[in-house]
């Protein structure tokens, strides 16, 4: 692993009040090769703040693997074709991974 943004891996979380919505935005970062890998993950209960109010929903948790240059890109996709007004989109980046994994990773999305 090095620290060149092209090899750094970076996992994408963002949420959907829909699977269906989760599902399309999965396949636009992967056609667009924004992303090598999209998980989903149903059944979230998220509990927020809103516009002054407590509000309780049940989301759709999209997580998306990418490597560090594709942060600006991925992220501007995902708040231009997100459904809410004001999408959760944040970025962790691994302190490990399995090297080939990172290849692979990296090829997909170039």
């Amino acid at each position: 692993m090095t620290k060149d943004q092209s090899a750094e891996l970076l996992i994408i979380v963002t949420s959907f009040a829909s699977l269906e919505d989760a599902k399309k935005m999965a396949h636009q970062l992967l056609e667009g090769h924004l992303a090598a890998c999209v998980q989903i993950q149903e059944g979230v209960h998220s509990i927020y703040r809103w516009e002054g109010k407590i509000c309780e929903a049940r989301e759709v948790l999209l997580s998306a693997k990418t490597v560090a240059d594709k942060w600006v890109d991925i992220s501007n996709f995902i708040k231009s074709h997100h459904p809410y007004d004001l999408p959760e989109v944040i970025a962790y980046a691994p302190e490990k991974y399995e090297a080939l994994y990172g290849k692979w990773v990296q090829a997909e999305v170039k």
